[in-house]
């Protein structure tokens, strides 16, 4: 199984937006628009990729602010998130966007629960609840392309701030621990800020953990 992985860091803070294509379909995914994008829309565009989701690792606005504009240039694609974030994506106050200038909000699709599935082309998308960083916090997991979509859970030897409304540091520590350090060491952590790491090298060198 071949998936093609893109960073388009996009949104005030440049965080990390992720297209992933299934290369025998050419169907994919965005994760994490951060504000909007046109190298991603013209990515897509010069590929033909049909997109089927965006997905939200969390509702934070410098995770979501690019969602609606990418939604009316996608429009069969379904905004998915984990349905703890339901409140935050909907309310500027609680995702944090008024302090870069510009109240935002948006609406899910699909609300999806721990260990949901969802297909894209001949890949599984696995979600995991990570809350820690937020309450609705979640991961990406797809087994087939060893890769797992971190959000601001789990950073290449670091971790996600725990110190906003709705984080703790014990959840973020039984999410890490408990959840994502089971996944098979070769497994390649793409994550909402910094670059990319695996499980094993995370294991062994982050401090925090």
């Amino acid at each position: 199984i071949h998936m093609r992985i893109t960073n388009l860091p996009s949104g005030a803070l440049q965080a990390n937006t992720y297209l992933a294509v299934d290369e025998k379909t050419n169907e994919g995914f965005i994760v994490d628009p951060g504000g909007y994008n046109k190298v991603l829309t013209k990515e897509v565009r010069d590929n033909d990729v049909n997109i089927k989701y965006i997905i939200l690792t969390h509702g934070h606005s410098d995770h979501i602010c690019g969602v609606n504009e990418h939604k009316a240039e996608f429009p069969d694609a379904k905004i998915v998130a984990y349905k703890d974030e339901e409140a935050m994506l909907e309310n500027p106050n609680l995702n944090q966007s008024p302090g870069f200038g510009v109240p935002y909000s948006t609406k899910a699709d699909i609300l999806v629960s721990d260990g949901d599935e969802l297909k894209v082309g001949d890949v599984t998308l696995k979600f995991i609840h990570t809350p820690g960083h937020t309450e609705g916090g979640m991961c990406i997991y797809v087994k087939e392309a060893k890769a797992l979509f971190s959000g601001d859970t789990l950073f290449r030897q670091s971790i996600g701030r725990t110190d906003f409304p709705g984080g703790s540091y014990k959840e973020i520590m039984d999410s890490i621990r408990k959840k994502l350090f089971l996944l098979p060491d070769d497994t390649n952590v793409f994550p909402g800020h910094m670059g990319t790491t695996s499980i094993g090298f995370e294991k062994e060198n982050n401090p925090f953990v």
